[in-house]
């Protein structure tokens, strides 16, 4: 060890094995281990890990392969084994004490980086020679040290006289020793640093080591003590040495009194810790400042248990137990230890803490493994006097001030929580952990409830009445004035768990006296609400009668309620008292109907006006806890209900069983009644408001429609006879009540099979109808909720933005139900439509709908069946403007716009037969006025708002081809039908022309997408014409010379008309003069270019539709042209007349005496003669005739006229 370097702590566990120094190294102390993976407790080379504790217990050879040799090495010098103690014994603990010294003086030493290395491997070789000494010690009383008794011979060798004084020169010298070193509390290197390892390394400070050794000294002191007692199984007695009494020093009084300063410093150490730790850390933070420490108290555990069990010392709980009464004992009566312990501040939660952590000590044997199923010595007798010391007021909190665990603040929560603590504290198994979780008051109440419940299992009710009168006696007037909120509490948890052990009726009884004794400043206490409320249950839960309990706290909630209410707008404080208290009233009354078996008179009184007046003072937060009593109070009334229908209807039912029954389902009734009055007033008064979380009114009300299913008799007179239907009008079917509150509530309706059969059983033949009204009023209206906000929150929707989730949700299965409906599967079975069974998109789903509905018309072939089906039909439109009106507003919803837009236009386009009827064409004017032609549109001054032109844009074409079906198959030909139609293409066809013909614009004009896809729809040659006359009405017939705005655009939409249709001869005659007056007075390229190839189009279209015979109409329009023009255009009337010679040499060929004429005309109206140039330009016209032409000029050549 003196050859000891830094680089052999570097070595490796598997290397020390091999090298053979390890395994047999002296136990000591040290918390200088790994520990990283949790598994080891103890350092192996420990007392406990390395088996020196369970040798020591089992009086075996402490080091069996040490000290074999005939001499050993102690303190540097060789030593003859079997006799160096005897002979030297004073000598080797003086080089002991020396060596303590050097081991002192190294702490002055600065620990440097330089300098950590050689002062550790210096402590730790002083350390390793005095622990060794020590066991040397051991091992020789063990093997050598020879039991003197009387008979023994006289010793007459010197080193026989020696040996036998030597017991007691060890005594001497070890309580020197322990006098040299002082105590664990007093040294000076008792701090942090001494005892963290926070390097891995393993090189620790002398202070370290210091600390360490004296831990060695104090433990092994008394395993070589328990050693001599037990080789020489006699007292031995010291010589130089008294102790503090005056008597002589002995083995036994100097392990005692070792054992007890021992036991001294490590609960000042505990009190240390005990200073620094957070109560909310009390029960993680462990006592011990290192493993070494843990270990010497399960050292001491077993020894002094294991000395118990075998003499007459005492157990280790009865040292520990002692020393910590003496922290309660006032200074002047307190017995003088012989460590001065810190006073603590709290010895009570110190003493609570310290044996906790200490009984846990109890689990690890003697190798230090954990063995939880380890039998732990009872502490049971402290404890008690500790519980004594806590339960001394009735107004204390009865908990341990470190430990502010589940149930340790005690704080009540509910009056179910109280009735859960009195179950467990009248649970005959008790949780193992419950001083973890449990306060002391706690605890006591579980002794109480065992007592009681012991008692009068042997004896009867006498013990019962015996405790009753001590208890009782115990509250008074003057007492229950003195309580204070913890006082109170405690109150409640001692007679709650009185009437659960004994008479409920008469403890409650005397709960009730007791509290009319209280300050009126505890009447608005919630602990009193929730006590009672607690006695409610227990009530409840026995199955009695609540009557004498109800009628008070009800009383109690009324008055409650109407405070509410009146406070409604004053301070917040008050009022978040009053809702506390009413709170605690309804959840209670909501568990108290969901635990009840059956239904007395007293239910109905929980259920009084108090809530009439409640709701109305409600908010938002407020009126979801109420409606949620009621759906709870609404479903168990209908489950009860159903549960005595069943008994009722069971064969061979006895009078009196049947009397039973029917006095049940009266006090239900009676309860169903008083629901209807107290509750389904408000929600009928809150249809239409936004008050009433809209989800929780729909729940609510189909709650109501399904008890009006059960018992019909129960609702109001107003609702009456039918009030099934009169419920599901209010909040199903009025087109009033908000679309989320009308899906939510269908929804619950139409899944109840029960509902759907009565419906259909009253005689309601609109049933399905109304239904369907309702859902397509929810699919149109799904962004309206957007646009009822204030001004400066509101932000437009955009279709790509998601609706409420809920809300889409809501209308996807109220979609999905009503698809169920045989009404609507009729419909799609009769159009032969596929069929969805779930339907996801509402919309699509809509869609569908409208088609199947059109399809379904169009197969009918009966007159009547017709008629009928157009009734149908607008049964499920309704008011459907009315709908769609939100969206038409000032304020702009794009999403909202596009799906009406879309919609409407699906539906015009679907029902355009049922519109041809002169039952629906009313509706159809009324939809195309307020949607495509409202007044705004009117006004060409005014722009459309630009997602409004978006939306009707997109389903333009739609509105077009339903129309002009509409046109074509109105049973009585409407003016006004048509006239309509061409209001719309002449209000759009300019709206949606491009600034620029070029571009992609143009091909997306809503006017030609109607005529592209009309391939799907009957034939719609009216709108092509009425297109066609719009064009001329509106931009060919300017007087003069005016020209018509975007005339490039224009005449652009016009050639990709006449490319797209099949243009026949009669629209040319209508739109052929606007193009040939464009020809004529526009000089801008690009108009005439456009205008030349509408020309060419239109002359090529005349020569299909004539069958290669020119045109008359075609000639008639040149004509009238020429005859227009002439005179003043001549030279661009004989240009266009070139191109159209280059399609059609006949129409020009018919023209010539028109045009001859009016070149005469011309010349004659000038009298100048002959204009030559004009001639020129006719002769070159003309020179595009060929023989035709040729004979017309020297015809105009040779006339002299």
């Amino acid at each position: 060890m003196d050859n000891c370097s830094a680089a052999s702590m570097f070595l490796t566990d598997s290397l020390e094995l091999e090298l053979g120094t390890e395994w047999c190294k002296p136990p000591c102390f040290s918390c200088g281990f790994d520990n990283r993976g949790g598994g080891n407790h103890f350092s192996g080379e420990s007392y406990l890990s390395s088996g020196a504790l369970k040798r020591l217990i089992l009086n075996l050879d402490p080091l069996p392969t040490n000290f074999e040799e005939d001499t050993v090495e102690i303190f540097g010098i060789q030593w003859v084994t079997e006799t160096a103690l005897v002979n030297s014994s004073r000598v080797l603990f003086h080089l002991f004490r020396q060596q303590l010294y050097n081991l002192e003086t190294l702490l002055q030493a600065s620990c440097d980086f330089g300098k950590i290395s050689t002062l550790h491997c210096k402590a730790d070789n002083i350390r390793q020679q005095c622990v060794t000494f020590l066991h040397y010690v051991k091992v020789f009383i063990f093997r050598y040290l020879k039991v003197q008794n009387a008979g023994s011979p006289v010793p007459v060798h010197p080193y026989e006289t020696l040996e036998a004084q030597l017991p007691s020169v060890l005594v001497d010298e070890l309580h020197g020793l322990l006098l040299y070193i002082g105590h664990l509390s007093e040294l000076p290197s008792i701090n942090l640093g001494a005892f963290v390892n926070q390097n891995q390394i393993k090189l620790f400070p002398p202070s370290w080591h210091l600390l360490h050794l004296h831990l060695d000294i104090h433990w092994l002191v008394l395993e070589i003590l328990h050693m001599l007692g037990e080789k020489l199984k006699q007292v031995i007695y010291g010589h130089q040495f008294m102790n503090l009494a005056g008597d002589n020093l002995t083995n036994i009084s100097l392990f005692e009194e070792h054992c007890e300063n021992l036991l001294c410093d490590l609960i000042s150490l505990s009190l240390n810790r005990y200073d620094k730790v957070r109560p909310s850390e009390a029960l993680t933070s462990n006592h011990c400042p290192c493993s070494c420490i843990k270990e010497l108290w399960v050292l001491l555990i077993h020894l002094l248990e294991h000395r118990s069990k075998w003499s007459l010392s005492e157990s280790f709980w009865n040292w520990l137990n002692k020393l910590l009464k003496t922290l309660f004992e006032k200074s002047s009566d307190r017995r003088r230890p012989s460590v001065p312990i810190i006073q603590p501040r709290d010895p009570l939660g110190f003493s609570w803490w310290i044996i906790t952590h200490v009984a846990s000590f109890y689990q690890f044997d003697r190798h230090g493994t954990p063995d939880k199923m380890r039998q732990m010595e009872s502490n049971w007798n402290f404890v008690e006097e500790l519980l004594k010391k806590s339960i001394n007021v009735q107004n204390s909190s009865f908990s341990i001030s470190w430990l502010p665990l589940k149930g340790l603040t005690y704080i009540i929560k509910s009056p179910l929580s109280m009735l859960e603590m009195v179950k467990i504290c009248c649970c005959d198994k008790q949780d193992d952990d419950l001083y973890k979780s449990s306060s002391s008051y706690t605890i006591f109440l579980c002794i109480l409830a065992k007592a009681v419940k012991k008692a009068m299992k042997n004896n009867g009710p006498h013990p019962w009445k015996q405790i009753k009168g001590r208890i009782y006696s115990k509250f008074h007037q003057k007492r229950m004035e003195e309580l204070t909120e913890v006082g109170l509490q405690n109150f409640f948890s001692l007679f709650l768990l009185l009437a659960a052990v004994s008479e409920v009726e008469d403890v409650a009884s005397h709960v009730l006296d007791l509290l009319s004794f209280l300050k009126p400043s505890f009447v608005t206490s919630s602990i009193i609400w929730k006590g009672q409320m607690a006695f409610l249950l227990m009530y409840t839960q026995k199955n009695l009668d609540i009557g004498v309990l109800a009628e008070k706290f009800s009383g109690a909630f009324r008055e409650k309620a109407k405070e509410f209410l009146v406070s409604k707008n004053d301070e917040m404080g008050q009022r978040q008292t009053l809702w506390t208290l009413l709170s605690i009233y309804i959840d209670g009354v909501q568990e108290v109907f969901e635990t009840s078996h059956c239904l007395y008179p007293s239910h109905e009184k929980l259920l009084n006006d108090g809530f009439s007046m409640l709701l109305r003072a409600c908010q938002e937060s407020e009126l979801r806890t109420v409606l949620s009593f009621l759906q709870a109070v609404l479903a168990r009334i209908r489950s009860m209900h159903q549960q005595l229908h069943q008994e009722l209807q069971k064969e061979s039912v006895d009078l009196i069983v049947q009397a039973s029954l029917s006095a049940k389902e009266r006090h239900l009734a009676a309860v169903a009644s008083a629901l209807w009055r107290h509750f389904f007033s408000f929600l009928k008064s809150q249809r239409m408001s936004q008050i009433v979380p809209l989800s929780e009114l729909a729940d609510a009300a189909a709650d109501f429609t399904l008890l009006a299913v059960d018992m019909p008799s129960t609702a109001p007179s107003d609702l009456q006879p039918q009030p099934v239907i009169s419920v599901m009008q209010l909040f199903g079917w009025d087109d009033i009540i908000w679309p989320q509150v009308v899906a939510r509530y269908l929804s619950h309706c139409l899944q109840n099979s029960m509902l759907c059969e009565a419906l259909s059983h009253t005689g309601c033949v609109s049933f399905q109808a109304l239904t369907v009204r309702s859902w397509i009023r929810c699919v149109l209206q799904m962004y309206i909720n957007s646009l009822y906000v204030p001004d400066d929150l509101f932000i437009d929707i955009n279709p790509g933005q998601a609706v409420e989730k809920e809300y889409l949700e809501q209308l996807a299965e109220l979609t999905r139900l009503l698809f169920k409906l045989s009404e609507v599967k009729n419909i799609f079975s009769k159009a032969q439509v596929e069929y969805l069974s779930s339907p996801e998109d509402p919309t699509k789903a809509l869609v569908l709908f409208f088609e199947a509905v059109g399809i379904t018309y169009g197969n009918l072939q009966e007159l009547s069946d017709k008629s009928a089906m157009v009734t149908k039909s607008l049964e499920y439109l309704g008011e459907i403007l009315k709908y769609i009106k939100p969206y038409l507003g000032k304020k702009i919803c794009s999403a909202g716009l596009q799906l009406t837009y879309r919609m409407m236009g699906i539906l015009v386009k679907s029902w355009a037969q049922i519109f041809a009827t002169s039952k629906a064409q009313k509706l159809l004017f009324r939809i195309i006025d307020c949607l495509l032609l409202p007044h705004t549109v009117l006004q060409q001054e005014k722009e459309l708002p630009a997602p409004m032109l978006t939306a009707i844009q997109k389903s333009l074409p739609l509105y077009l081809q339903g129309m002009c079906i509409v046109c074509g198959q109105s049973q009585n030909p409407n003016a006004y039908l048509n006239q309509l139609l061409g209001s719309v293409i002449e209000q759009y066809i300019g709206r949606f022309l491009p600034a620029s013909p070029h571009g992609s614009g143009l091909g997306q004009h809503p006017v030609l997408l109607a005529l592209r896809n009309s391939a799907a729809v009957p034939p719609i040659s009216p709108l092509k014409k009425c297109i066609v006359q719009v064009i001329r009405k509106s931009y060919f017939e300017c007087k003069g010379s005016l020209l018509p705005p975007r005339l490039a655009s224009l005449l652009a939409f016009i050639l990709q008309l006449c490319k797209e249709t099949i243009i026949d001869i009669s629209e040319v005659e209508l739109l052929l003069p606007g193009v040939l007056k464009c020809l004529v007075l526009a000089s801008e390229p690009q108009v005439k270019r456009l205008a030349t190839e509408n020309l060419q189009y239109m002359v090529k279209a005349c020569q299909v539709g004539s069958e290669g015979e020119p045109a008359a109409q075609l000639t008639s329009v040149f004509r009238h042209f020429i005859q227009d023009y002439g005179m003043r255009y001549d030279y661009q009337i004989y240009g266009i007349l070139e191109t159209v010679a280059a399609l059609d040499q006949r129409v020009v060929i018919d023209l010539l005496s028109t045009l001859t004429q009016s070149l005469k005309d011309s010349e004659r109206k000038w009298g100048l003669g002959r204009n030559i140039a004009q001639r020129e330009a006719y002769s070159k016209l003309l020179s595009h005739l060929g023989q035709v032409g040729q004979d017309e000029m020297q015809r105009l050549e040779s006339d002299n006229t």
